[in-house]
């Protein structure tokens, strides 16, 4: 199906304390920028969004479409001012009056209160303050209608894409046969609309590798000895590697993006895109991804460790007591989540400013004290597939396979939107 502006054309089951750790976390003081409307508004705003999410408990794969939605307010509202971009939205009136930091206020509070309602008192706060610094003029009056007629717009293209579709996932077993009980995360996430690529399963990779196969008994060992819970021959650094990529949803990517907009000294419209095209690569890699995983079920290394006798594979062993260092995600294994994420988003902004960026220095909830630092875009995705071996989650080959899917859902969505005038 199309999407607006084309040319023709991580996650545990739960909410967990951590997630709101997270949400005041890994942003580092950014540049400010004079100009009009100050850069920084719309880092200002797109912070408000990301800790809005995770205090409202959402889970991450709704904490990225609601952040998407935000950024691509934001944009769609500074573009109507001074346009210079294809708009996402080909309805949206041209404003060149309006004021920029009241439009971009507006438009990023009414999405996050219509769908972070918990959340409506903090940011009303947010609003007020907004607008106490701008004159009651015809262009904050022109801003205003601006922004809440941008969210709005944006809220009801996103209102039946299936975000919340019924849970209906049925458990394999035979009748009588007792299986764990809890059920899966992000089942139905595969048949959300997305907002930029026409269709998730065009993107689906290859099957797993074969049990037989030297491929799968080579990863197998692989995560059988660094990612284990006792017994493991990971080193400290990859044991603190693996714990700091433990964090889920946009604050794996989010200040990423920050900062390398940061460092480009953007104006407000061109931080604004850079912020839109991550979100929309990462949370249309995010329906991508788990249209794959319920596609081919493939299981976790706790599973095939325990069962490592039944594989059909001389060269791997079972191991009945075997666990992983980081608790499992409540999906299936392939391909990875965290992994396609953070190659989407990598992708994105390779395609805008190179490979090599300046320094960034993030930190993560889940790893306290500790900050990693990266100077090329490939290092940090490197890493991102590393951790989940660490943590004994994944397997080699899933973290290369999701890396590799995140960069062609970011390379559809680079191609097809936001494309200047």
């Amino acid at each position: 199906m199309g999407q607006p502006n084309e040319t023709p054309t991580m996650f545990r089951h739960s909410v967990r304390p951590g997630w709101l750790r997270a949400a005041w976390w890994l942003a580092l003081a950014l540049t400010a920028f004079a100009t009009r409307a100050r850069a920084d508004v719309v880092d200002d705003w797109h912070d408000r969004a990301i800790t809005a999410v995770y205090a409202a408990h959402q889970s991450p794969v709704a904490q990225g479409r609601t952040a998407t939605i935000v950024d691509l307010a934001m944009f769609e509202a500074l573009n109507a001012i001074t346009p210079r971009y294809r708009a996402y939205l080909a309805h949206v009136r041209e404003s060149p009056q309006a004021s920029a930091r009241v439009a971009v206020a507006r438009a990023a509070h009414d999405v996050l209160v219509n769908l972070c309602p918990s959340q409506a008192p903090t940011l009303g706060q947010a609003m007020q303050a907004a607008l106490a610094g701008e004159p009651d003029d015809a262009a904050r009056r022109e801003g205003d209608a601006l922004g809440a007629g941008v969210a709005a717009a944006l809220l009801a293209n996103r209102r039946d894409d299936g975000s919340d579709r019924q849970e209906d996932y049925r458990p394999a077993t035979t009748p009588g046969s007792y299986v764990p009980t809890a059920l899966p995360a992000a089942s139905q996430w595969g048949f959300v609309r997305p907002f930029a690529i026409t269709e998730a399963s065009r993107f689906r990779p290859d099957p797993p590798y074969a049990l037989t196969s030297d491929a799968w008994a080579r990863d197998y060992e692989e995560v059988r000895r660094l990612g284990a819970k006792r017994d493991s021959q990971r080193n400290a650094e990859q044991t603190q590697i693996a714990s700091f990529w433990e964090i889920v949803g946009p604050a794996t990517y989010s200040p990423l993006a920050q900062q390398v907009a940061a460092a480009g000294r953007l104006d407000p419209l061109d931080h604004a895109r850079l912020l839109a095209l991550v979100s929309m690569a990462t949370a249309d890699t995010a329906v991508a991804v788990f249209d794959a995983k319920y596609a081919f079920g493939f299981w976790r290394p706790v599973t095939a460790i325990r069962n490592g006798d039944r594989d059909g594979n001389d060269a791997t062993t079972r191991d009945p007591a075997w666990e992983p260092f980081l608790p499992t995600p409540m999906h299936p294994e392939y391909p990875c989540a965290h992994c396609a994420l953070q190659g989407s988003a990598a992708r994105v902004l390779e395609l805008l400013v190179g490979n090599n960026i300046a320094t960034v220095n993030l930190t993560s909830s889940t790893a306290p004290g500790a900050v990693r630092h990266y100077s090329r875009l490939t290092d940090y995705v490197a890493e991102v597939v590393n951790a989940r071996v660490y943590g004994g989650m994944h397997y080699r080959r899933s973290g290369e396979v999701g890396v590799q899917l995140g960069r062609r859902v970011a390379e559809d969505v680079v191609e097809r939107q936001l494309r200047p005038l």
